[in-house]
């Protein structure tokens, strides 16, 4: 543990400061005007594996963006780790909520605040890092191979081309994937499930053409209005989902795995006062860390339809729509809820507008042992390096390809994520506490350790 940290102190400018080249990169994948910007940043990590001790190192192109590979071999007798991350960012919009410059990451108060800076590229660059780490102290244990990838956050639809015509390059022993969260430095934790989702776009029509809204107000139905009382109506009165069957599959814990889940610790009023609520809202008889770990939900991510520029505008819009997304538990299935929806939200539509359901992605929940050996390394790894044994926690948000992983390659994944809940993901201001930083470099040196002794 002091060689790590000592090459980590002699490296802390420099890992910070590659990292903010990293960050510098544009990289949104759900835009095409940055498409340079993404081919760019593949091209930069690339060769930061390269100068980090990788080998086959390789840009391998998709349908879509490309696919960063490398690997290190010590010894084919030895187990190997397939580590998991990607370059991709959300669109940094609202531009103007941001305090600084999305893409010009800036240090306020101990933190990095930019695009990317832990979801996932902060996040996956401890891992070049302690992998550079390992290399250059000789203490490299086991085998480790790279993939990441560029189309994380539009569905990552190329991957699974790429993982099944190269099942023999990425043969290996588990996933690592450090693109999830801790409860924080001071109570470390290790994520045991994430849930699925099925994202989708609905889209309501009324007349042929927006329309005065003096002259045909009162006489036609405004879609504006009609997507608001079809999207309320998917929540009954104890915010249980209304949609038929949607529950049909939902596996319950049992009263004992609740009480367990809920001793994480959790200060409502500190919740409440960092989101900027009164009151907190949820499906009714679970609590909140019940709700955001394993219950399904449903969401409006996106509503638009008529005139939203400056002025006024008396217009009775053509059309409205509004994108929604369903995080599911197990054993719920995508493709089954995505249908469950398509079907009733068509039902429920009213005959004087016609509605289309547009799929966009989904994946599928899942959760990972914790009896595994690579379970057990993670726990000694954290509990090495925080000095505290890691609580089990179940992940609210979705990472699809960890079943694509399991399906294809027969193989399970360790999520030992450094990030926090409250580092606004997908969201302004987007930021990775520095000493998260630097503890994921010193900590996953340990779990390739204890993965190799163990194995």
């Amino acid at each position: 543990m002091q060689e790590i940290k000592k090459y980590v102190d002699e490296n802390k400018q420099r890992f910070l400061d590659e990292l903010f080249e990293l960050l510098r990169f544009p990289s949104i994948s759900a835009d095409p005007g940055f498409k340079g910007d993404v081919l760019k940043t593949a091209d930069f990590v690339a060769g930061k594996l390269r100068e980090a001790g990788a080998e086959k190192v390789e840009v391998c192109p998709t349908a879509g963006y490309p696919i960063v590979y490398g690997e290190k071999i010590v010894d084919a007798s030895k187990p190997t780790v397939l580590v998991y991350g990607h370059y991709d960012v959300q669109p940094a919009d609202p531009l103007e909520l941001w305090k600084t410059s999305p893409f010009e990451p800036t240090i306020r108060e101990g933190k990095i605040f930019a695009r990317g800076a832990c979801d996932d590229k902060g996040q996956f660059y401890m891992h070049v890092k302690a992998f550079e780490l390992m290399q250059k102290t000789g203490t490299l244990p086991c085998n480790i191979k790279f993939m990441i990838e560029g189309e994380e956050e539009v569905g990552s639809e190329n991957l699974g081309i790429f993982v099944k015509e190269n099942k023999e390059r990425l043969k290996a022993d588990v996933v690592l994937i450090s693109d999830t969260a801790m409860i924080s430095l001071e109570d470390p934790s290790l994520e045991t499930g994430l849930r699925g989702l099925s994202y989708l776009e609905v889209e309501v029509t009324g007349p042929n053409r927006d329309l005065h809204s003096g002259v045909y107000g009162g006489a036609v139905a405004n879609p504006a209005t009609i997507l608001c009382k079809l999207i309320a109506s998917l929540h009954d009165e104890n915010n249980h989902i209304t949609i038929p069957g949607f529950y049909d599959d939902v596996q319950s814990l049992s009263e004992a795995e609740r009480e367990k889940l809920n001793e994480a610790p959790y200060n409502e009023a500190e919740y409440k006062e960092d989101l900027g609520v009164e009151e907190l809202w949820g499906e009714q008889g679970y609590t909140t860390i019940e709700r955001t770990g394993i219950r399904p939900t449903l969401e409006v991510n996106g509503i638009w339809g008529g005139y939203t520029g400056q002025g006024a505008k008396t217009v009775l819009p053509s059309k409205a729509s509004a994108k929604i997304s369903m995080r599911l538990v197990p054993n719920q299935k995508s493709s089954n809820i995505t249908q469950l929806f398509k079907d009733h939200f068509e039902r429920i539509a009213p005959k004087y507008v016609s509605v289309t359901v547009t799929e966009h992605h989904g994946g599928e929940p899942v959760v990972t042992p914790t009896d595994s050996i690579a379970y057990k390394a993670a726990e000694k790894a954290i509990e090495q390096s925080f000095g505290k044994k890691p609580i089990p926690t179940r992940g609210g948000g979705s990472i699809p390809i960890v079943a694509l992983f399991e399906e294809v390659l027969g193989i399970k994944t360790v999520l030992m994520g450094f990030g926090l809940d409250s580092d606004n993901l997908h969201s302004p201001n987007e930021k990775f506490d520095i000493a998260n930083y630097y503890k994921g470099i010193e900590t996953i040196p340990l779990f390739h350790k204890y993965f190799a002794e163990l194995s």
